[in-house]
């Protein structure tokens, strides 16, 4: 009794405080046991790029395969390349593991999004007061899905910070003597968060849009030179030094996901706010969204960038679930505080306070039981471990990656393997290779085949010894527990048990 007497007096008091606890533990939790990744491009196009490129496997500026031209992938440097400075600087003092490597990768990223947290607070408070600031903020510390998903190195996570910050020095400034400098960061600030993701053009545009609206002339030209000389020093000079033109990476993406559009997710126009209905689980979650579009007039500067975003991506064929995750803090901070007042002036709400109190216990007692799991969940176990296990053997030259039950199989991240060998994937469409550094080779060459899951195993394995009789059955690597649950309920989330098999032939040796 007296330790929840404590907690409810530093909750009154000093909310702030226990906020920023929860925060620092959830992401703690996360940063050590919540290892692997979550989706493709927040390993393959961030770490093993990264580390590639510090190895010299694969390096900006020279062509992907031989004979060909330099060609941008479509994907800004700045957030990779500051991988590549951190893995050059690990190589040159010698610390080389590739799981500990990534576990301090993991407390940078939570490190940013402790900062998220507190800055949710602060702009709540500025915008609102105290108690509405403890909500939104305690809703950013501790929903279930952000701790897990802020030590994954994805660029719709590690831009919010950005995103806040550059809105609260831009909010603060209206009430400085000399807001010159304060729009001139906060246009720079927000500049960074288009080069780690180029959509959030729309999002800064957004902010623009409002200072005009409101009339602030000058203070909008100041935040555009801001915001244009960050994207030209991240974008323009970068690109140029690499690529011979400015912009390059953009006018690639911005080319590549036209002609891609309907080549990934699709979906309705509603597709996002059916989305953000349900991560923030109903009722709150309705009332939330009530609160962020009912206060749009007052919120102008939260509401308007934010709707733009969502907007934007509403109408965009290509729809996956991580490309409304920027603007996730702003629908917290506009839902909170429109949904209180609305409550505050609402006859219904006043006569009905213990059905509101019961819709909030309702959602921090399923969040907490959501939370606790997929905060320790260890994403992609089997492909992560299948190459930790790999590890353990010297001058490996190729691995075949063997899934002929589906029409592709899964890329493996051989980063955690310490070693770059050639990667070849079998699937019902045939045998490709995604390596860059590729050279001609042949699946008799193999050291090794990783056999995806134990559907039609033995036929599989005893067509595979047609070209590798000698190989022999090594070890079994399952996913984990999460991994195993998503892919029970729908197929299509494949992570399935990986069934290592070795070339006894070949030289491969521990």
């Amino acid at each position: 009794m007296q330790i929840t007497r404590t907690i409810q007096n530093l909750w009154n008091q000093k909310p702030l405080v226990l906020i920023m606890m929860a925060a620092i533990v959830t992401r703690l939790v996360a940063s050590i046991f919540s290892r692997g990744f979550g989706m493709h491009d927040d390993h393959f196009l961030v770490i093993e790029a990264a580390q590639a490129w510090a190895d010299g496997i694969i390096v900006p500026g020279r062509p992907q395969f031989p004979g060909q031209p330099l060609i941008p992938d479509g994907h800004s440097l700045f957030y990779m390349g500051l991988h590549y400075l951190l893995f050059s600087f690990f190589d040159s003092i010698g610390f080389r593991d590739p799981q500990l490597k990534m576990l301090v990768v993991r407390l940078i990223h939570a490190a940013a999004s402790v900062l998220a947290v507190w800055l949710t607070f602060r702009i709540t408070e500025k915008l609102s007061h105290k108690k509405d600031a403890a909500l939104a903020g305690m809703i950013m510390a501790v929903i279930w899905f952000l701790p897990m998903l802020s030590v994954r190195n994805l660029v719709e996570i590690i831009c919010i910070p950005f995103l806040l910050a550059g809105t609260l020095v831009l909010i603060n400034s209206d009430t400085k003597k000399h807001p010159f400098w304060g729009y001139l960061l906060a246009g720079f600030i927000l500049g960074l968060s288009i080069s780690i993701r180029f959509q959030l053009v729309v999002f800064v545009g957004g902010i623009g849009l409002v200072l005009l609206i409101q009339r602030k002339w000058l203070p909008a030209v100041i935040f555009g030179i801001g915001a244009l000389v960050s994207i030209v020093l991240l974008q323009g000079l970068l690109d140029y030094y690499i690529w011979g033109h400015p912009f390059a990476e953009f006018i690639e993406y911005v080319k590549y996901n036209i002609g891609a559009a309907y080549d990934y997710v699709t979906g309705p126009w509603y597709n996002y706010l059916l989305l953000l209905a349900g991560i923030f689980i109903p009722p709150v979650s309705l009332m939330l969204l009530f609160g962020f579009f009912r206060g749009w007039k007052k919120q102008m500067m939260i509401f308007l960038p934010s709707f733009l975003f969502l907007l934007f991506h509403s109408f965009f064929p290509n729809k996956q679930e991580r490309f409304i995750f920027p603007i996730i803090p702003f629908v917290i901070i506009g839902g909170v505080i429109g949904w209180n007042l609305f409550v505050q002036g609402s006859k219904y709400w006043q006569k009905h306070s213990k059905a509101l109190s019961r819709a909030w216990v309702f959602f921090w007692i399923l969040n907490l039981i959501i939370l606790i799991p997929l905060t320790i969940a260890y994403s992609k176990r089997s492909r992560v471990e299948a190459m930790v296990y790999l590890a353990r053997y010297k001058e490996i030259k190729l691995i075949v990656a063997e899934d002929t039950n589906n029409g592709s199989a899964q890329m493996l991240p051989r980063y955690y393997s310490g070693q770059w060998m050639q990667a070849m994937y079998k699937s019902k469409t045939g045998l490709v290779s995604y390596m860059a550094d590729s050279i001609p080779c042949k699946v008799s060459d193999a050291d090794f085949v990783l056999f995806y899951s134990d559907q039609n195993l033995q036929p599989r394995v005893d067509s595979m010894k047609k070209e590798l009789p000698a190989l022999e059955y090594e070890t079994i690597i399952k996913p984990g527990f999460v991994d195993g649950i998503m892919h029970r309920l729908n197929p299509v989330n494949r992570n399935e048990t990986i069934y290592i098999y070795r070339n006894s032939a070949l030289s491969a040796k521990k």
